[in-house]
């Protein structure tokens, strides 16, 4: 085995042992933090709120239940008829007024990383902090997604962090640390010289942000390098260094060659696994959609005619609005210039029936910043609130390919559901204040009354 790796699974135990030390941690932190299990038996719930939106219609129902049994959603029906149905061994849990809604979903996440707003900052992680230290970190960070109200969430890459963020969906998955349930890209590619960390001496040996792949040849090996160790998907960086052209688009430089992007997605493809491209310009979105990957990230540079072949293509776009405005006023440039371009995209795609799934490329911005933030500039470039809700429902399951397993309320569906106080179809910024978070059955954040 490479000694590479045999370093970082070395490395990762450290951080499981230590992970596990820190659960009496994050269940005294609150008492709304502590899972609610059963024990040697199937729990049942009665969840009864005032409203209801189930992800898929495009109005709230009233008066609603939605009754669980173990992980999964067994009935959603009236009040009166449930509870009837329900009898006297389920738990009912009363909302009052509150919203029901399926567990949102965040797209494009970065559990390894806590903020970038200037290449400083990334360095600093990648030369100053451990693996094991960040994958601490990364515990406290998706503690901090499922608490509001993100129970699925789609990482992608560690930046530098090898395969870190596969260890931690094992330990969500093992009961080890509460968080998301999460799809994982484990180390995005990018050819040599074309990602941080750069301008160092070339005496030294530096780390790098991401696997550092050249040619199709290596690229097919370090796709299934990554998904051996774990990797739901597989993420490419297809462009950079960002600028306006004469013709009034956001162009960028392409990363790689149409060999190198074609053989990353047909190797992808061929193994079972979709691919997300990181493309920002007009020239790298173009390169990407040649390529035929499945989800555009970013796209600030989107226009028209690139816009079309997506809709014809089926490929959807987490624009991860927010970041862009966190991190305009730091980087300067052209940023907060695309951060305007990006407004007028998402017009026009919202228009043209892109496929917009929510993400927010949440730690390129301090977790401490809750990314159901994303929310409010979706509906202010746009989008009704119940579409952007749908974004992170529904549409989001579907790109995951997970929408027979959550993304909406319904019979069959595991019990991912979160509670919100007031009304987000009239104040989408209520999705900024969960009071009710449960994940596969299980309770995280209980703001109700329960019998």
């Amino acid at each position: 085995m490479h000694p590479e790796i045999n370093f970082a699974s070395w490395r990762i135990s450290i951080v499981i042992n230590t992970a596990a030390c820190l659960i009496p941690l994050f269940t005294a932190v609150e008492t709304s933090g502590q899972a609610v299990r059963d024990s040697g038996t199937t729990t049942s719930y009665l969840i009864r709120a005032a409203h209801l939106i189930d992800g898929r219609s495009d109005t709230p129902r009233d008066n609603l239940a939605v009754l669980v049994q173990g992980e999964r959603i067994i009935a959603v029906g009236p009040v009166a008829e449930l509870t009837a149905r329900a009898g006297n061994t389920v738990r009912t849990i009363d909302l009052g007024g509150a919203t029901i809604l399926p567990g949102l979903i965040d797209n494009h996440t970065h559990i390894l990383l806590q903020g970038d707003i200037t290449s400083a900052d990334y360095d600093e992680q990648l030369l100053k902090e451990s693996t094991p230290y960040r994958a601490i970190r990364a515990t406290a960070a998706v503690r901090i997604a499922l608490m509001n109200g993100f129970t699925t969430i789609r990482d992608l890459e560690t930046e530098g962090a090898m395969y870190a963020d596969v260890d931690v969906k094992t330990a969500i998955n093992r009961g080890v640390i509460p968080g998301p349930r999460m799809f994982v890209s484990t180390r995005a590619m990018a050819p040599t010289g074309m990602y941080p960390l750069l301008g160092y001496s070339w005496e030294l040996r530096m780390p790098e942000g991401v696997q550092i792949v050249d040619g199709p040849d290596e690229i097919r090996k370090a796709v299934r390098e990554e998904v051996k160790y774990g990797a739901d998907w597989i993420k490419f960086y297809a462009d950079r260094r960002y600028y306006l052209g004469d013709d009034g688009r956001l162009h960028s430089w392409v990363n790689f060659t149409d060999e190198e992007m074609n053989a990353i997605v047909d190797e992808a493809h061929r193994l079972g696994k979709k691919v997300a491209a990181h493309a920002v310009g007009w020239d790298g979105i173009d390169g990407a959609l040649r390529a035929g990957v499945n989800s555009i990230e970013h796209g600030q540079g989107l226009t028209d005619d690139l816009i079309a072949r997506m809709v014809k293509q089926g490929v959807y776009w987490c624009p991860t609005i927010y970041v862009g405005v966190y991190v305009a006023p730091g980087r300067g440039g052209v940023w907060p210039r695309m951060v305007d371009l990006e407004r007028v995209a998402f017009g026009k795609a919202l228009k043209a029936g892109v496929l917009i799934s929510y993400g927010t490329d949440v730690g390129g911005y301090a977790w401490t910043e809750n990314q159901a933030k994303e929310f409010a500039y979706m509906v202010r470039y746009g989008m009704t609130p119940m579409a952007a809700i749908k974004s992170a429902t529904s549409v989001a399951a579907r790109l995951l390919g997970q929408e027979a397993q959550f993304g909406s309320i319904e019979s069959g569906r595991l019990a991912d559901i979160v509670a919100v106080k007031g009304d987000p179809t009239a104040d989408i910024s209520e999705l900024e204040r969960v009071s009710f978070v449960m994940k596969g059955g299980v309770i995280y954040k209980n703001g109700g009354t329960t019998q």
